[in-house]
């Protein structure tokens, strides 16, 4: 499945016949899987599991093995799988998480879900729980220096660790080579996902993400919303903004009661068998 091209590998544990053993060492099989030339292909790895706190569990591996503590496109497909698998047969659930429930809500057009939209709970700001090292109690338009170059960032927790760069024009901007050198920069003890950011009007932006564990990618849903709140923070935009990725939108809301909900497709590929 993909969310407007970031790709993941789901796997059903709920059901008894079809779940695999899941003593299986997930983070040495994750890199298998997500190779696109020996493997399925994918950016990450999601297994949909019990839960004794929520509808379902998600766990998700990162294309390197890295488990990452949640995913936006990621949840979205997970929650149409559980739909139309009649794993859950209600349009609300909740999820549980390594970094807390969410709470997707099906849009369902002709008995399939079009679109999902997610409450994706609060941005945290504070410094030592994004973990950014440094002085202060939030990182909000503060300097960077990566390969003899000054950025002006704003770091957030979106689920997972957010650093936001705003660039003048996307297109000219060498994601692949500025992203890893931000993601594994000194100031991030547990590394960072980097969203670069153009301003195109109050009600708009344009992003595109190097992820932590996963590289470059086609769009990123807790980018996309630590990239809005980011913009808002620094009063770049409004508080509902349209977001570009390269392959489609999603729409960003933060909202008064701080909530920040996701909303966007979630595509069912194919499916198959993984020969062990």
């Amino acid at each position: 499945m993909h969310g407007l091209g970031n790709d993941f590998i789901l796997i059903n544990c709920l059901s008894p016949t079809a779940a695999p053993d899941l003593s299986l060492d997930w983070a040495q099989m994750a890199p298998k899987l997500c190779d696109r030339h020996l493997g399925i292909g994918a950016d990450g790895l999601i297994l949909l599991l019990p839960s004794q706190t929520a509808d379902l569990k998600m766990r998700i591996f990162n294309a390197d093995g890295s488990e990452a503590e949640m995913c936006g496109n990621g949840i979205r497909c997970c929650a149409k799988f559980a739909f139309e698998n009649s794993l859950i047969k209600k349009p609300s659930l909740t999820v549980e998480t390594l970094a807390g429930i969410i709470k997707p809500q099906l849009i369902i057009t002709a008995g399939l879900v079009s679109e999902v939209k997610v409450d994706m709970g609060k941005p945290i700001f504070t410094r030592n729980r994004i973990p950014v090292l440094g002085e202060g109690t939030q990182v909000v338009n503060e300097a960077l220096k990566v390969q003899e170059m000054t950025f002006r960032i704003t770091s957030i927790l979106m689920g997972v660790p957010h650093t936001i760069i705003y660039v003048d024009n996307l297109a000219a901007i060498d994601v692949a080579t500025l992203g890893p050198a931000v993601e594994t920069h000194p100031l991030f003890p547990q590394k960072t996902n980097v969203n670069f950011v153009q301003i195109i009007n109050k009600q708009k932006i344009r992003v595109r993400t190097w992820e932590r564990g996963a590289g470059l990618t086609l769009a990123c849903g807790t980018g996309s919303c630590a990239a809005v709140v980011a913009s808002a923070l620094n009063q770049q935009t409004e508080r509902q903004v349209l977001v570009e990725l390269a392959k489609g939108n999603l729409l960003i809301q933060w909202a008064a009661n701080d909530i920040v909900y996701m909303t966007g497709p979630a595509t069912t590929v194919y499916q198959g068998q993984w020969l062990l």
